[in-house]
């Protein structure tokens, strides 16, 4: 049987760190590292040792006293050596458990039990993460490690490569409606971090207080209250932020292409009276464009940025496009902003790999990411389509909202039952998010104590257990006329 990685002499025979001390010389201190090393499973069973003369010298002993060191460890049972195969760690020699600490009366200590993982995950927030295009990235990452120029391999420019600012700039005038050029744009790890640039304690340019829409992560809140900036709620209704409410706030926080979670644009007339607001107010408006390129039943919504680029800074990431896990986003700033960005984020990129700039500007200009998202629109759109089939068929009481684009629905529940649907949901085994949970807690409760639901992320399962997730969904959907009657489960 092959053997692993770990275990190979290419990794342990070169190299072996040891800590020779005691006073009983260097063979009886050698035989006593040996020895710890393979106890505490540092040295793991098979694993091959160096050769004497390699070790020797390493370490600075007679060859001599390795040898007599691993003959005697060979006679203890904690290695072994055959002609061919070089010394190795006994397979018998097997690490001591740790045992849980104690404390006087107080019994032994153990580590918290994990989570138990949900057994259909119908969160919001991430994409089909079996559906990355693994081979579009790796031919992308060859050539951009191929191309690249040395320079690319010291410090980096806090402003974000050069090839993607290009690329993005393209991209974003062609898909997005955005007008912009490359040093309006700065590269960031994502949307939190961009904000964190904006707001946050290192010289950041903007100030509170800040206008949100009453509806959003409560993540994003958290981040701007300890940076110290006070947010102020904007309601929601079908028509998005009610913007006309902005008073003394210098900027607004907005998603116009789809709220999130409730769903739905910005309406035209809103969209003109933000921009309207911004320039009588010298303020700004922060567009977060989550997942623009997802939208299924009309042309998509250009975004707010395009009608002015002196007073919106729109902010994006393939976090819903490609995947989380690349930590890469971008802003597209006003110019009066970009400096005081740049000097926040600091001289060096530390934040966003550079080689996976320029794979993802390769994505681009290849046209591989395009033919990536229109697969995934595809994909997301029969699966809305399913989800929505499926609660017509079995809780055609549920009116679904929110599907004209993005990752998730939202599913309206009558007045006082997302609590025992939520109960009943992780009874089953299936997890996702009650709507209550986005509300600002500072949102006028009149205007929304009656908005129950469940926000339902269909994008994150695989297409193999997407089915089985939709029938345990509606599983837990309280039945017609179930006002305050816990759900099934």
């Amino acid at each position: 049987m092959a053997k692993s990685w770990v275990n190979s002499a290419e990794r342990i025979g070169a190299d072996l760190h040891l800590e020779l001390s005691g006073s009983g010389g260097r063979r009886a201190a050698l035989i006593d590292a040996l020895r710890a090393a393979v106890r505490s499973g540092r040295l793991a069973p098979g694993t091959r040792l160096p050769p004497y003369r390699s070790l020797a010298a390493d370490l600075g002993v007679a060859r001599n006293t390795v040898a007599d060191a691993y003959a005697e460890l060979v006679a203890e049972g904690w290695l072994t050596a055959r002609q061919g195969s070089g010394t190795r760690v006994a397979e018998r020699a097997r690490p001591l458990r740790a045992q849980p600490v104690r404390h006087a009366a107080k019994g032994p200590v153990t580590a918290p039990p994990r989570a138990r993982a949900p057994r259909h995950d119908l969160r919001q927030g991430t994409p089909d993460a079996s559906a990355f295009p693994r081979a579009a990235w790796l031919a992308s990452y060859r050539r951009a490690l191929q191309q690249a120029p040395d320079e690319v391999f010291g410090p980096g420019d806090p402003a974000g490569r050069v090839e993607l600012r290009e690329a993005l700039t393209e991209y974003l005038a062609r898909a997005r409606g955005v007008r912009t050029a490359p040093d309006r744009i700065v590269i960031c790890s994502g949307f939190a971090h961009g904000l964190r640039l904006l707001f946050g304690q290192g010289g950041g340019p903007l100030r509170g207080p800040l206008g949100v829409e009453s509806y959003g992560l409560g993540f994003h809140r958290e981040l701007l209250r300890t940076a110290g900036v006070r947010t102020v709620p904007l309601p929601v209704d079908e028509h998005g932020a009610r913007v006309e409410e902005l008073t003394k706030e210098r900027a607004v926080l907005l998603t116009p292409a789809h709220q999130f979670p409730t769903g739905g644009p910005l309406h035209a007339e809103r969209r003109t009276a933000v921009i309207d607001w911004a320039r009588a107010q010298g303020g700004v408006v922060l567009e977060d464009d989550y997942d623009g390129e997802f939208r299924y039943d009309r042309k998509p919504v250009g975004a707010l940025q395009g009608l002015d680029p002196e007073r919106v800074i729109l902010l994006g990431s393939v976090s819903k496009s490609l995947s989380p896990a690349l930590r890469l986003g971008w802003m597209v700033l006003p110019e009066r902003y970009v400096e005081g960005v740049l000097t926040a984020k600091g001289e060096r990129e530390a934040w966003a790999s550079i080689l996976d700039q320029l794979s993802l500007a390769d994505l681009i200009v290849s046209g591989s990411y395009d033919r990536h998202v229109r697969r995934m629109r595809q994909r997301y759109r029969s699966r809305r389509d399913r989800l929505v089939a499926a609660l017509a068929a079995q809780a055609p009481h549920i009116e679904v909202t929110g599907v004209a684009a993005g990752l998730h629905a939202v599913l309206r529940l009558p007045p006082g039952t997302e609590r025992s649907a939520l109960k009943a949901a992780t009874w089953q085994g299936v997890a996702l998010d009650g709507l209550a949970a986005f509300r600002h807690p500072e949102a006028e409760t009149a205007a929304t104590a009656d908005q129950d639901g469940l926000v339902v992320g269909y994008a994150t399962p695989s297409e193999a257990a997407f089915g089985a997730a939709l029938e345990a969904l509606c599983e837990v959907l309280p039945p017609d006329g179930s006002a305050g009657v816990p759900a099934a489960g």
